[in-house]
C-alpha cells in the first residue's frame, strides 16, 4: 500500500520510520518532510496547511492511507477536506481536534463530565482577567486558548508576573489569535506524565508512558520550548495510577467526546499531573507528542499501519497493543538560542555513526539539504537522539553517549534529561 505522512518534524520522522517497517507499505511519501525523512520516504514539497494540494497529490498517486502529524492542520480541518476527497485518513476531524485546539473547550468538557483537572476560569476580556488575578492565589497558570506551538502556557509566581502575562497573551498578542481567550487555572504540583493513546471513536488503547522536559535549560530553567527531551516509561506512572486514569480519565474522555457529537478517531495525548489529590489532566493533545513519539514508537511491537487502520475502521478492540520490556531516552540537539533567536544553515556531521547500530536512533526535527546535497540545520530543534536500554538509567547513558557522535556549530542540549529517574 501507499502511505502519505503529513508533517516535517521529529515526530513525523519517528512515525515514518515506524511505518517503513510495515511489510504492507510499498511506497512512503511525506509532505513536506525533512532531510532525515528523505532517507526513508519520498518527500513532497507541499505544506501541511495546503489541504487541496495534499488531496490532489494523494489522489494522483493513489495513496491508500494519509496520516496527519501536526496539530495545526488537524485543528483547521485537514481530515475533513481529505476525507471529502475520498481518501482514508488517520487523525481526528475538525470537530474532534478542538480537544486540543481550544483550551477553554477542553476545560469545560472536563468540568461537565467530571474528569479530574485543575480549577479554572476563562476570559475573553483582559480587564476582567486582570481583576480576577487581584483575588487569585499565586503561583497561577495562564494558558492561551488556541494553538501556540506548545509555548502558550505561562507559570506566574507573582501577581505582577501574572498581570504581565495577561498583557503578553491578550493585549500584545504574542501568539496571535490564540490569546483572544485565555484560561487562568490553579497551579498544581506533582510529577508530570505524558500518556499517548489510540482511539477509534469508542475504544481507547493506551500506549506506554513518557515524560517530557519543556524548559530550555537544565533544572527546568529558561523558556518553554516544544520539548528538549523525554524518557519512557515513567517510573512514577504506577499500576495504581494507570487503573485510576483508565476509570476516571481515559475512557470518560472518549465517551464525553462521543456524547458531544464529536467522535474522536486518532491519537489522544493525555498530559497528566500526579498531584497529592490523585492524577489530574493538565492538557489534551489531539496527535502524537513531540518528542514523546521518539521514545514511545521505538518500544512499540505492533505494525503501526495495522493500528492506524483499526482506528479508522472502529476495530481497535481487536488490536492488542504491545511494547518492549525496556526503556528509551531522547535528548534533543537544538540550535543555541532556541526558542528565541538562533542561527541555522550549519553542516551536521556524524549522522553515519547511527547506521547499523541497534537501539540507537536519530530523528530529524529541523534539517534540510543545502545546494550541495549536505545536511544542514534548519530549525530550533534539530535532531532527537534516542537510545534504548534494559532500564532507564542504561537508556539515559546510551542516549547521552550517542549525542557525542554528532557535531554542528551552535549545538545545544540539556544535560539533565531523565535526571528524575535517579529520584524514582
Amino acid at each position: 500500500m501507499k502511505v502519505l505522512i503529513v508533517g516535517g518534524g521529529g515526530r513525523e520522522h519517528a512515525i515514518a520510520w515506524k511505518a517503513a517497517q510495515s511489510p504492507r507499505v510499498e511506497k512512503l511519501y511525506c509532505a513536506p518532510g525533512n532531510a532525515g525523512i528523505a532517507q526513508i520516504a519520498e518527500c513532497v514539497d507541499i505544506g501541511v496547511m495546503e489541504f487541496e494540494k495534499l488531496a490532489e497529490f494523494a489522489r494522483e498517486k493513489q495513496v491508500d492511507l494519509v496520516m496527519i502529524g501536526p496539530d495545526d492542520p488537524l485543528a483547521a480541518g485537514a481530515v475533513d477536506v481529505l476525507e471529502s476527497a475520498g481518501l482514508r485518513v488517520f487523525g481526528p476531524r475538525k470537530n474532534a481536534a478542538i480537544l486540543e485546539g481550544s483550551k477553554a473547550f477542553s476545560k469545560n468538557l472536563m468540568k461537565k463530565y467530571g474528569i479530574p483537572t485543575a480549577a479554572y476560569e476563562t476570559f475573553t476580556d483582559p480587564n476582567k482577567a486582570l481583576a480576577y488575578l487581584e483575588t487569585a492565589k499565586m503561583p497561577i497558570v495562564l494558558k492561551a486558548d488556541g494553538l501556540a506551538l506548545g509555548k502558550g502556557v505561562l507559570i506566574c509566581k507573582t501577581l505582577d508576573e501574572a498581570k504581565a502575562g495577561v498583557k503578553e497573551l491578550m493585549m500584545d498578542k504574542k501568539f496571535g489569535s490564540a490569546g483572544d481567550e485565555i484560561v487562568i487555572e490553579e497551579f498544581m504540583t506533582g510529577r508530570e506524565v505524558s500518556v499517548l493513546s489510540f482511539v477509534d471513536g469508542k475504544t481507547i488503547k493506551i500506549m506506554t508512558s513518557a515524560q517530557d522536559h519543556k524548559r530550555a535549560k537544565d533544572n527546568d530553567q529558561g523558556l518553554n520550548t516544544g520539548g528538549m527531551g523525554t524518557f519512557s516509561p515513567s517510573p512514577f506512572y504506577t499500576k495504581e495510577v494507570d487503573a485510576f486514569c483508565r476509570e476516571h480519565i481515559y475512557q470518560p474522555t472518549v465517551d464525553a467526546m462521543s456524547a458531544e457529537g464529536r467522535e474522536f478517531k486518532g491519537i489522544i495525548f493525555f498530559g497528566l499531573m500526579l498531584t497529592a489529590d490523585g492524577p489530574k489532566v493538565l492538557e489534551y493533545n489531539a496527535r502524537f507528542g513531540d518528542p514523546e513519539t521518539q521514545v514511545v514508537l521505538p518500544r512499540m511491537k505492533n505494525d503501526i499501519v495495522d493500528v492506524f487502520e483499526a482506528c479508522i475502521d472502529g476495530a481497535l478492540d481487536k488490536i492488542d497493543l504491545e511494547f518492549e520490556d525496556n526503556a528509551a531516552v531522547c535528548v534533543v540537539l537544538a540550535s543555541d538560542g532556541y526558542p528565541e533567536h538562533y542561527e541555522k544553515g550549519f553542516a551536521v556531521k556524524g549522522l553515519e555513526n547511527f547506521k547499523n547500530k541497534d537501539g540507537y536512533y536519530v530523528f530529524h526535527a529541523g534539517s534540510k539539504f543545502d545546494s550541495d546535497g549536505n545536511i544542514v540545520t534548519d530549525g530550533g530543534r534539530v535532531l532527537g537522539v534516542t537510545a534504548t536500554g534494559s532500564n532507564l538509567k542504561e537508556a539515559r547513558k546510551n542516549a547521552y553517549h550517542a549525542t557525542e557522535w554528532i557535531e554542528f556549530d551552535n549545538k545545544y542540549m540539556r544535560r539533565d534529561i531523565g535526571k528524575a529517574i535517579d529520584e524514582a
